[in-house]
């Protein structure tokens, strides 16, 4: 099953997160199908492929509680 979920970089203390779509048994940093955007929780940035992300939803993949929550706040999908 895939879900679409963060992918942690950065340095320390210093979080930067991709939001990508991955298979859930696959590490937090491992590997990806996909590369959806990004999101900076130290200066709120926030940015995402709309029409791919719509087109993975329709196709199944589910976001993580977090993802969704961004998702809503953001771009109300």
């Amino acid at each position: 099953m895939l879900k679409i979920r963060f992918k942690r970089g950065g340095r320390k203390k210093q979080p930067f997160y991709r939001i990508v779509v991955m298979d859930v048994r696959t590490k937090r940093d491992g590997k990806v199908l996909e590369e959806l955007g990004f999101y900076n929780p130290m200066d709120k940035t926030f940015h995402i492929n709309r029409e791919r992300t719509i087109l993975r939803l329709a196709n199944g993949v589910q976001p993580t509680e977090v993802v969704k929550n961004l998702l809503r706040k953001s771009s109300g999908f």
